[in-house]
């Protein structure tokens, strides 16, 4: 067995750790090309995702676009006066109404879509149909909403639109809905357009997390005498559980954006009018109209702000409660 050579010392000083640093320096050569990709997922996170945040500094100043981008810094501070203001406005019940409300219903009905589908496609036994659903269900995640929005009104227009006169040619109503129009239809547009815009993407990763069951716990379930349907409820779903827990904390984190079930902004946006602003009017459309409409970045700052940190409480609660219930968590 070779000793290793004892550190020399220099003035009384260990070289080991130049040794270190040369070794780190050499792997890091060597692996050069990966380096290269996490440096530069480190610069698109550090210039698009952290140095915006010094703009939050906005929500506390009396901050105008006159200022200039010096101004960020420069401007009279004012505390908490645009929190104030934006929970004092009337319209702030009616706005956190429908933003709670329309993220909730995503979570009901949107988040457990792409589970079901997953599991249906996994029983599908003819390959050939089973990758067809699949891209036929992820294709619309890769249209926009602006056409989305093109059509709905193709399908849901009170003139000319397919599914009125069709359920008027049917008898079922006598005269058209005006489902774009009306308050009463906005939730229900929203959460559709989303279950079909959005299932089939997420679905790959439930497919993804069935995929990597072992085929053994099938085969000894069926040895058992369990059936489809039991084999699903006790080998599937279980084994799937982890991936679950995941997916719905960071749903629960982002339902005030809806980032993970079907963007509640560009929803908001498009299919919003004067007409069913009453539903449709959320805190992100709000805070977009203040800030370009009125020019008031400041307090459209401290009502985005105010959302952030409901979102970061909600991320730790829901991963708090899944560790509790469940023993799985994001972290």
């Amino acid at each position: 067995m070779k000793l290793q050579p004892k550190p020399k010392l220099e003035s009384g000083r260990c070289i080991q750790p130049d040794l270190r640093r040369l070794t780190l320096w050499k792997r890091f050569k060597k692996q050069g090309y990966f380096q290269a990709f996490v440096l530069t997922g480190m610069f698109f996170l550090l210039i698009f995702n952290y140095t915006p945040m010094l703009g939050i500094i906005m929500a506390f100043k009396n901050y105008t676009i006159a200022d200039g981008i010096a101004g960020i810094f420069t401007s009279d501070w004012i505390g908490l006066k645009h929190f104030s203001e934006f929970i004092n406005d009337y319209r702030f019940g009616e706005i956190v109404r429908n933003t709670l409300v329309l993220s909730f219903l995503k979570i009901i009905f949107t988040f457990p879509a792409p589970i079901i589908f997953a599991i249906m496609l996994n029983e599908v036994r003819y390959s050939v149909l089973k990758r067809f659903f699949q891209t036929a269900s992820y294709l619309p995640h890769f249209i926009s909403w602006v056409v989305v929005l093109g059509l709905a009104s193709t399908f849901f227009s009170v003139n000319n639109g397919l599914v009125n006169e069709a359920l008027v040619s049917l008898n079922i109503i006598k005269e058209p809905l005006p489902l774009l129009f009306d308050p009463d239809y906005f939730w229900g547009m929203a959460v559709g357009t989303a279950i079909w815009k959005e299932m089939g993407w997420w679905t790959i990763i439930f497919l993804a997390a069935i995929a990597g069951i072992s085929p053994t716990l099938y085969e000894a379930a069926e040895i058992d005498g369990a059936g489809r349907l039991a084999r699903i409820w006790y080998v599937t779903l279980p084994s799937m559980m982890g991936t679950i827990v995941v997916v719905l904390i960071l749903t629960i984190g982002s339902m005030l954006g809806g980032g993970l079930v079907g963007s509640n902004f560009e929803q908001a946006f498009l299919f919003g009018n004067n007409v069913n602003n009453a539903t449709s009017e959320i805190v992100q459309t709000y805070a977009f109209k203040v800030g370009l409409a009125q020019g008031r970045f400041a307090y459209a700052a401290a009502i985005d702000l105010i959302q952030a940190v409901i979102s970061v409480i909600l991320i730790f609660s829901s991963n708090y409660i899944a560790k509790k219930l469940s023993g799985r968590g994001l972290f």
